[in-house]
């Protein structure tokens, strides 16, 4: 099992706890619209499940877990396809938001409040595991993947979908908001812990580093989608312009199997 290279502080999920509760009031219409909707469509602009595959051909019956749920729409779409979901996340309020759209939308899946990095659930519980966003970027990924192996079952597969290598290099220091540019603004080697201005902490890996940590983990790796966006895609999110993302991925997707 692979361990982190460095001993990092442990204040970031308490950290990320109070941004999120904080947040949540701000996804309340975009997770509305995502379970209102059935089709599914992955990261800030949008792109369709045809593009980038994050789910499996059938799902029918699958155990899933959604890590860091947020209002719970991906579980929705799981569900409605089969699956027997199950979200855990670190925000109160955002499961809360998630609680209100199970009733309004008559879909009911357990939700738990925890850390993706220590969950409460047993061994190899799970057939299917997903992130978008959510522990792939707000947990550490030392101890989150190594934890999703433990409690996905044999065979069983893990999509998790969150920035980019190239969008975190190429980010303004200390700046969540100016838009990525076209120069390197921090260096590739020691890339892991991010620590933002609104208190927030994320989490992210070259690629070098991340395939040894999921092969370390126990992994097989399937594909990673480095997203391309297509024309005429929008966002609101201020951190990269739809030009950027047309040229390079604001956005991967690791496909992997637990041997």
């Amino acid at each position: 099992m692979a361990e982190s290279p460095a001993a990092t502080a442990d204040d970031h999920v308490a950290r990320n706890r109070e941004a999120w509760d904080r947040m949540a009031v701000d996804y309340v219409e975009s997770g509305h619209r995502d379970w209102a909707s059935n089709e599914v469509t992955w990261g800030i602009f949008r792109v369709p499940e045809a593009r980038i595959g994050m789910l499996p051909d059938d799902l029918t019956g699958m155990d899933t877990i959604e890590l860091g749920c947020g209002t719970g729409y991906v579980s929705a779409w799981l569900a409605r396809r089969g699956a027997h979901p199950v979200g855990i996340d670190n925000s109160p309020a955002q499961l809360e938001t998630a609680r209100r759209f199970q009733q309004e939308f008559g879909i009911d899946f357990p939700l738990h409040l925890g850390d993706a990095e220590q969950t409460p659930f047993a061994g190899e519980s799970f057939d299917f595991a997903i992130s978008e966003y959510g522990a792939a970027i707000w947990c550490d990924p030392y101890r989150w993947i190594p934890e999703v192996a433990r409690i996905l079952r044999p065979g069983g597969r893990l999509s998790f979908l969150g920035n980019s290598v190239f969008l975190m290099l190429t980010s303004p220091l200390d700046d969540e908001d100016t838009p990525a540019g076209e120069r390197l603004e921090r260096p590739l080697f020691g890339m892991h812990r991010f620590a933002w201005g609104d208190g927030a902490v994320e989490f992210h890996l070259p690629h070098g580093e991340m395939l040894r940590l999921l092969r370390g983990s126990g992994f097989e790796i399937e594909d990673l989608v480095e997203v391309q966006i297509p024309e005429g895609a929008t966002t609101s999110y201020p951190f990269v312009t739809a030009e950027w993302a047309r040229q390079w991925p604001c956005e991967e997707v690791w496909k992997v199997r637990k041997r």
